[in-house]
C-alpha cells in the first residue's frame, strides 16, 4: 500500500474517502432464495457443498463457484463485509460515485443478483449495514452473468440473502486513541426488517475520526546543499461525516422487483497546522494554516422491474446532489504580527439526476440479450476567491484566469449485449455502446463542445477441467472529464496556483486484460492477470497561455501491467487455520512529455510496484493477524516541478478479535505498527523542466505514529 500523503485536504474533495489503512500528511494539496440479475441466465440450482474441517467446502458448476454460509463461520463475521473480505481471491472494487451516469459507476458486488441502486455509498457501506446473519450464501462468477454493467469482469461476487422475515442488525463501537492521547470515539449501526415480503434497511454512523501528524519540510539549493529554510510541522485533524441511509426492496422474483433508496450525508473536515520557520536568513515565523471543509451530500434513487414479453424491462432513477463551501487560510506571522498570508474562499455546487431504461432476456435467437439507454443531466456552479494577506491581515483580490464558472452536461449512454455459449466450456460477450455528451461552460469563460463516442467490447470466458478459469477481454474505454479541471484553483499548503482548461477532451484507450486463475492448496486461488492499455489524448498537465499549470491533453501513451495473487488456507502445509493472502503488481507506462520532448511516465499514483500481504489465523474464540503494504514512488509531472511520494518503509497492520459468544465481537487494532512515515520530495525547475537540472529541493515528512483502536460489535 502507498499511503496517501495530505497537508489537509485537496481543494476539489467531496467527501471521498480514501480507501487506505492511513493518510499520512506530506502535503499533497492543501486544504424464496434470491434470483439472478433481470437478463442474466438463469442461476445453476444450488450444489451440495462437501464437508470440509472449518465448513462447508466451495462448490463449483456451471461457471459459478459457491460458498455457503457455513464456509465463514471460523472468521466468526458481523456482516456481510466481512464474509466478503474472507471469500478467497476475491478483492471489493469499490464503485465509483464521481463517475457521471449509471453505466460506468458499478463495482463488483451485487445482492441477490441485481446491481445496488445507490451511487453515493461504496460498496463497503452497503455491505457493512448487512447482518452476516442474513447471507445464505456467496456466488463467484464471471461478470456476464449478472448483467451488461459487468460484462467483461473476470469476477463478481452475489450475494444471496435470506428472504425469511424477522428484524436483524448491529451497533459497533470504537474509539481511536492517537500518538498525543486524543482518544477519538465512533458509533455506527444498522438494522435490517423483513416483513410482508418487503426488505426495510436503516443504518447510521458518527463518522467521527481525528489524527495529529508531526513532521517537517526541509528546503535546499540543489547544487550546493545549501538549506533555504527548515520547517517544523504539527497537523491537527478532526473529520466529522455522519451519515443516515434508508433502503426499501421488494424482490418476489427475478422479473419483478422494485427498489428506494435514501442518502443524508453532511460532513466537516477541519485542519489546524502549526508551522515554525527557521530560513537560513532573516528572522524565524510561526506560520498556522487553517482548513474547513464542509460537505453535504444528498441522494434518492430507485428501480423497478417487471416481465415484457420473453424478457424483462427496467427503469432505474437517481437524483443526487452534493453542496459544498470551504474556508482556507494561511498566516505569516513574526513576533505574532502578521507580515503576510492567504485566504481562499470556494462554494460549489454540483446536481445530477438520471433515467436508465433497458430490456434484457436469457435467449433471444439463441443468444442473451439485452438493450438499454440512459439519459443523465449533471451541473457544477462554482465560485473561488483567493486573497492576498498584507501586513495586519488586509485582504488584496487575487484574479484567477476561471474562478466563477457553471458547466452543464446532458450525457447518454446507448448500448447492446449479445452473450453466446459457444461450448460447454468456452462462452463470447460482445458490447457496443454509444455515448455522447453535450457541454457549455458559461462564466469567467465559454466552451460548447458535443462530443460522441462509439465503445466496442468483446469477451471470451472459458471454465477449464480441475478448476481452471481463463478470460481475454478487449474494449475501448472514455474517460469522463472532472468538471472541476475547467477552473482555476489555489492550494496554499503548496504555495501553488492551479490553472483551469475548459477546452480540456476526455482521455480514451483501448484495453486489453486476461486474466488466469486455477485452485491451489485445497480451497485457495492462484490468480495472474496481464493487461496492456493503448490511450490517445492522455490527460496530464500543460502550460496554458496565462502561465499556469493546468491540466491537459498530451498525446498518445502506453500502459502495462502484471499482478498476481495468491489466496490460500496453509493446513496442507501444517499450518492450521491460517491462511496467507498475497497481491503484487508491476506496471509501467509512458507518454512524450510536451516540455521537454522526452519520453516519462505518466503523472498519476501508479506506482512500478506494490505489494500486500495478510498473514490470519481463526481459532474457536480468537482470531489475530497481521497486513502489510510496501510500495514504490509515486510521481507528479508538473510543469516547474517534479513531484514524488513515497513511504519510508512498509505500512504494517496488526489486529486481534476476541469473541465471548456468538454476537459479541472485542476487537484491536494497530495501525503503523513499524512507524512509517509519509514522505514527498518535489523537485523545482527554473522557469520550468525544459530545464536539464532542477535548482531547489524541498523535503517533506510527516508521521501521524503508532494508533491503537478498540471496537465492540454486537449483533441482534
Amino acid at each position: 500500500m502507498v499511503l496517501n500523503l495530505f497537508d489537509g485536504r485537496a481543494v476539489r474533495w467531496h467527501a471521498s474517502r480514501a480507501a487506505l489503512a492511513l493518510c499520512l500528511s506530506a502535503g499533497l494539496a492543501t486544504p424464496a432464495l434470491a434470483q439472478p440479475a433481470a437478463g442474466s441466465e438463469p442461476a445453476p440450482e444450488p450444489v451440495a457443498a462437501e464437508a470440509a474441517e472449518g465448513g462447508a467446502a466451495p462448490a463449483t458448476k456451471d461457471r459459478v463457484t459457491r460458498f455457503e454460509a457455513a464456509y465463514f463461520a471460523a472468521f466468526a463475521p458481523n456482516t456481510a463485509l466481512d464474509i466478503v473480505r474472507q471469500v478467497p481471491g476475491f478483492v471489493i472494487e469499490q464503485s465509483d460515485e464521481e463517475v457521471r451516469g449509471f453505466s460506468g459507476a458499478a463495482g463488483n458486488v451485487v445482492l441477490n443478483g441485481a446491481r445496488p441502486s445507490s451511487k453515493s455509498e461504496s460498496l463497503g457501506e452497503i455491505l457493512s449495514r448487512i447482518p452476516a446473519s442474513r447471507v445464505l450464501r456467496v456466488e463467484l462468477g464471471p461478470g456476464d452473468l449478472y448483467g451488461s454493467d459487468y460484462a467483461g469482469k473476470s469476477q463478481v461476487l452475489n450475494l444471496v440473502l435470506s428472504q425469511a422475515g424477522g428484524i436483524s442488525g448491529n451497533v459497533k463501537g470504537s474509539l481511536t486513541r492517537v500518538h498525543t492521547g486524543w482518544a477519538v470515539p465512533n458509533l455506527e449501526g444498522s438494522v435490517l426488517i423483513r416483513t410482508g415480503g418487503s426488505t426495510i434497511n436503516l443504518s447510521a454512523s458518527s463518522g467521527r475520526e481525528g489524527q495529529v501528524e508531526v513532521g517537517y519540510d526541509d528546503v535546499r539549493r540543489i547544487a550546493t546543499g545549501q538549506r533555504i529554510e527548515y520547517r517544523d510541522k504539527v497537523n491537527t485533524i478532526w473529520e466529522r461525516f455522519p451519515s443516515f441511509s434508508a433502503s426499501w426492496s421488494h424482490e418476489p422474483s427475478s422479473r419483478r422487483s422494485e427498489h428506494i433508496n435514501l442518502r443524508y450525508a453532511p460532513g466537516h473536515f477541519n485542519l489546524k497546522q502549526t508551522n515554525h520557520v527557521t530560513p537560513a536568513t532573516g528572522p524565524e515565523r510561526d506560520d498556522r494554516l487553517e482548513q474547513d471543509f464542509y460537505p453535504t451530500r444528498y441522494e434518492i434513487g430507485g428501480d423497478i422491474a417487471r416481465p415484457l414479453g420473453s424478457g424483462t424491462i427496467k427503469f432505474v432513477a437517481l437524483a443526487n446532489r452534493r453542496d459544498s463551501n470551504a474556508h482556507d487560510t494561511s498566516f505569516n506571522r513574526v513576533n505574532g504580527e502578521t507580515i503576510g498570508g492567504f485566504e481562499l474562499l470556494i462554494d460549489s455546487r454540483y446536481d445530477e439526476a438520471l433515467g436508465r431504461l433497458s430490456w434484457s432476456a436469457p435467449k433471444v435467437a439463441g443468444f442473451s440479450f439485452e438493450v438499454g439507454s440512459e439519459v443523465a443531466y449533471n451541473r457544477l456552479e462554482n465560485a473561488t476567491e483567493l486573497y492576498g494577506l498584507g501586513a495586519g491581515g488586509v485582504k488584496t483580490r487575487i484574479d484567477l484566469p476561471i474562478d466563477r464558472a457553471v458547466v452543464d452536461e446532458v450525457r447518454t449512454e446507448s448500448y447492446l449485449n449479445l452473450g453466446r455459449q459457444l461450448s460447454p466450456r468456452l462462452r463470447l460477450e460482445s458490447r457496443l455502446a454509444f455515448e455522447t455528451s453535450k457541454l457549455e461552460v458559461s462564466g469567467d469563460t465559454t466552451a460548447n463542445r458535443n462530443l460522441s463516442y462509439f465503445k466496442p467490447g468483446v469477451t471470451l470466458d472459458w471454465k477449464g477441467p480441475k478448476g481452471w478459469h481463463a478470460q481475454f477481454a478487449a474494449r475501448r474505454t472514455v474517460a469522463q472529464l472532472d468538471f472541476f479541471d475547467f477552473l482555476s484553483s489555489a492550494e496554499l499548503a503548496n504555495d501553488r496556483i492551479n490553472g483551469g482548461n475548459a477546452d480540456l477532451v476526455p482521455q480514451r484507450a483501448w484495453e486489453f486484460r486476461l486474466t488466469v486463475d486455477r485452485p491451489v492448496l485445497g480451497q485457495g486461488v492462484l490468480r495472474l492477470e496481464l493487461g496492456h492499455d493503448r490511450v490517445s489524448m492522455l490527460q496530464d498537465r500543460i502550460l496554458t497561455p496565462e502561465g499556469f499549470d493546468a491540466p491537459g491533453n498530451i498525446g498518445s501513451g502506453q500502459l502495462s501491467f502484471a499482478a498476481v495473487t495468491l489466496d490460500a488456507p496453509l493446513d496442507r502445509l501444517g499450518l492450521k487455520s491460517t491462511r496467507l493472502k498475497l497481491n503484487g503488481t508491476w506496471q509501467t507506462h509512458s507518454v512524450r512529455d510536451p516540455i521537454t520532448g522526452l519520453d516519462r511516465r505518466w503523472s498519476t499514483f501508479r506506482p512500478t510496484w506494490n505489494f500486500e500481504a495478510e498473514l490470519r489465523r481463526d481459532l474457536k474464540n480468537w482470531s489475530y493477524g497481521v497486513e502489510v503494504y510496501r510500495s514504490s514512488t509515486n510521481t507528479i509531472y508538473r510543469i516547474d516541478e517534479i513531484d514524488n511520494f513515497m513511504n519510508s518503509g512498509p505500512f504494517v497492520i496488526a489486529f486481534a478479535e476476541f469473541r465471548p459468544d456468538k454476537k459479541t465481537t472485542l476487537r484491536l487494532d494497530v495501525e503503523n505498527v513499524a512507524n512509517v512515515s509519509g514522505q514527498r520530495r518535489r523537485l523545482f525547475f527554473d522557469p520550468n523542466r525544459s530545464v536539464a537540472l532542477p535548482d531547489v529541493e524541498e523535503f517533506r515528512d510527516r508521521n501521524q505514529h503508532v494508533e491503537f483502536t478498540l471496537s465492540l460489535n454486537r449483533t441482534f
